[in-house]
């Protein structure tokens, strides 16, 4: 069902319409009334004759009229009752801003069900409960129906928010930013209408061109990543988001490597990056991306001008051009020989441009118009700090008459309070964002690029290949049936074979005999390993030697390992030891599989080897992942620039690297009794020449597990 009566409705009942000034019931209704909502408004209470000039209904089938949208805000034991009998009079859409359900804990999560459960038998789609409410800022609609303290302006940007309190502060900082909505909605316990419901409605509402988000949690991960690369992507609405409890871990086995980098936060990186939303860290960051996307033009590059009357703000801003991986533009000769003959002597024309102290709104404009004439040049911050005789509403003046001229993003720093108040009056009412800070400028600016590399992406698909998934199911379920949920590598380098992994070759050898036999046929020299589905790190019981050069050697390591375990580990089973061949040079990298509770399996990449949780240099995805995504999780681990050849050395093959992780991706998804994989050390040759897996190791779940 459309969720259109929610923001655009005739007629709206308040039911728990109150005469207490105190009362949430009564600031909905003033809200409503003292906002000017078009519609009708109907207040619903069996003891009062009208509330505020208006009358009151003892309930709503008393009502005479159709109802489009009811507000229910009762007590929690009386919202089964209301439910039914709005159900009854035919209404479709209800926003319950009442708490105590599940929110308070088992007997409120039972009341909010059965809530739940009377309204989709009668075709009513709630918001809520436990929420803030809904405005439409829209001037032919001014329907604030919330009990915050005031209507916002009207605006181009939509608000969803999980938390009616942080709405609330929200609301506050935009109005004092003179920052406008177009749509906002509370979801409080999302027991009916989620982020995803909003979002699709926002995809196609012409009011809304930018979607900010305070998420809690997301409903269905890989729902949410498709609904929003569309938004994002096809329709090109940005869409910016907080995540709130990213310090929470939401996973700490230690079996695996993955298991214990893939916390809850992980994933929703994950998730954001897959579907093209910008995270931001606070608030004030989430307004200032607001600000930019819903007033500038997307960056054509990254290369940016600064323009300053003072050196030490366009040294900050040059730095947090750097920092956040954008270019300081690289003024032609021209532009700087113009530049020379309109500014003082003693100011500087190479990027950043610094026009000294007492620059006068003149010199703004001979510079800006220049600077933005340069095809070197994708955008511009102007920073300006108010000096004696700075004119600094003739400055804006200039700003605003110049930056729609050249149509590249042009973004301000007036930095101070009282004595610029006026100016930034003037650049945000024509559109123009400022900043406190040159810091925040840059953030913006480079949010308004990362985005629009987004929407300019090539699109790509995901990518399947023949496997041999029967024996890969088969080599799980011999284990599930020996009541193991931990596979050791050479059962894991089996399953991952059968995927079509390069491996490192591996025999097992159940006497000394065949530890030599085996180390015959594979080369000298090996590595030999425990072979036991009980140890997980074989290092940890002297289980691991490696450079084993003849035949004597291999004897004597085979009963020096079986000895070894014996000894550290004496009731673990043991199959004896592996035999394997000791890939030489490369680089080391790791491949993993988490299964998330709500997500399903998460897919991990980054720097590999011992120290991968030390380091941390990782990255992750939903399953399945597109071809593109492939590649983009090698690039944005810290460590891209070792495969990609530093200081002299070869490039490391990235393409086989990028079709590990789409056959990863595939794994993941065919075989639904995996928890946990690590593929640790994978060994990266030169390019052309592919990798090899030399360990591995696989956690399953129960057969039973959900």
């Amino acid at each position: 069902m459309s969720l259109h009566k929610f923001f655009y409705p005739n007629s709206v009942a308040v039911i728990g319409a109150s005469r207490n000034p105190d009362s949430v019931g009564h600031a909905i209704m003033r809200n409503l009334v003292n906002g000017h909502f078009t519609g009708v408004i109907y207040p619903v209470n069996p003891k009062a004759r009208a509330i505020l000039g208006i009358k009151a209904y003892p309930n709503v089938s008393s009502i005479p009229d159709e109802i489009d949208l009811a507000i229910i805000v009762v007590p929690n034991k009386a919202a089964p009752q209301v439910v039914e009998e709005c159900v009854e009079v035919g209404i479709r859409s209800a926003v319950i801003i009442s708490a105590g359900f599940k929110e308070i804990g088992p007997e409120g999560a039972k009341l909010e069900e059965e809530v739940v459960s009377i309204a989709r038998r009668g075709g009513l789609r709630i918001v809520g409960p436990n929420c803030l409410g809904i405005i439409n800022a829209d001037p032919n609609v001014r329907m604030n129906a919330t009990f915050a303290r005031e209507m916002p302006l009207s605006g181009q940007i939509a608000l969803i928010s999980q938390s009616g309190a942080l709405c609330v502060a929200a609301l506050e900082y935009a109005r004092q930013y003179r920052i406008g909505f177009s749509k906002v909605i509370s979801l409080g316990n999302k027991a009916d209408i989620n982020e995803i419901d909003v979002l699709e409605y926002l995809k196609d509402d012409p009011e809304s061109k930018v979607i900010l988000m305070y998420v809690e949690d997301i409903s269905h991960g890989r729902r949410f990543i498709e609904n929003v690369r569309d938004i994002t992507g096809e329709v090109g609405k940005p869409v910016i988001a907080i995540k709130a409890g990213r310090t929470i871990e939401g996973a700490s086995a230690a079996s695996s490597h993955t298991g214990a980098l893939a916390s809850t936060d992980e994933v929703y990186d994950a998730i954001f990056n897959q579907s093209g939303v910008l995270r931001v860290e606070s608030i004030e960051e989430l307004f200032n991306y607001a600000k930019a996307f819903s007033t500038q033009p997307l960056l054509k590059g990254d290369r940016v001008a600064i323009i300053s009357n003072a050196g030490g703000p366009a040294i900050l801003a040059t730095d947090a051009v750097i920092r956040n991986k954008l270019r300081l533009a690289q003024l032609s000769e021209e532009t700087k020989k113009n530049l020379k003959a309109g500014l003082s002597p003693a100011a500087s024309v190479k990027n950043p441009i610094d026009l000294i102290g007492d620059a006068d709104y003149r010199r703004y404009e001979h510079a800006l118009k220049h600077v933005l004439a340069d095809e070197n040049v994708d955008a511009a911050i102007v920073i300006l700090t108010p000096q004696a005789m700075t004119t600094v509403d003739e400055v804006a003046k200039v700003i605003v008459n110049l930056a729609p001229i050249y149509k590249k993003p042009v973004l301000t720093c007036f930095m101070g309070v009282s004595d610029i108040s006026s100016a930034i009056e003037i650049l945000e009412n024509s559109k123009v964002p400022n900043f406190n800070f040159p810091e925040d400028a840059v953030r913006s600016l480079a949010a308004l690029y990362k985005y629009g590399v987004w929407v300019t992406r090539p699109r790509t698909g995901v990518r399947t290949f023949i496997v041999n998934r029967e024996r890969a199911e088969e080599i799980i379920k011999r284990a599930l049936s020996e009541e193991r949920k931990y596979m050791p590598d050479v059962e894991a380098l089996e399953v991952l074979n059968c995927y079509g992994f390069k491996t490192a070759e591996t025999i097992i050898a159940k006497n000394v005999d065949e530890a030599v036999e085996a180390a015959e046929k594979i080369g000298y020299p090996v590595v030999m390993k425990i072979a036991s589905p009980d140890i997980v790190h074989k290092f940890d019981v002297g289980g691991v030697k490696i450079k084993i050069e003849n035949a004597e050697e291999v004897k004597k390591t085979y009963n020096e390992i079986i000895n070894s375990v014996k000894k550290h580990a004496p009731e673990a089973r043991i199959w004896g030891v592996s035999v394997q061949e000791m890939v030489k040079g490369g680089v080391e990298v790791i491949y993993g599989i988490k299964r998330d509770p709500l997500f399903g399996p998460v897919i991990m990449f980054g720097l590999g080897g011992i120290y991968v949780e030390a380091y941390k240099d990782v990255s992750f995805r939903l399953a399945p992942i597109r071809e593109l995504s492939a590649y983009n999780m090698i690039e944005d681990i810290r460590a891209i620039q070792i495969l990609k050849g530093y200081r002299g050395e070869e490039e490391r093959d990235i393409d086989a690297i990028a079709e590990g992780l789409m056959r990863l991706s595939q794994l993941s998804l065919e075989q639904p009794y995996i928890s946990e994989l690590d593929a640790n050390p994978v060994i990266v040759f030169e390019k052309g020449k592919g990798y090899k897996i030399v360990d591995a190791r696989i956690v399953l779940r129960e057969k039973n597990s959900k």
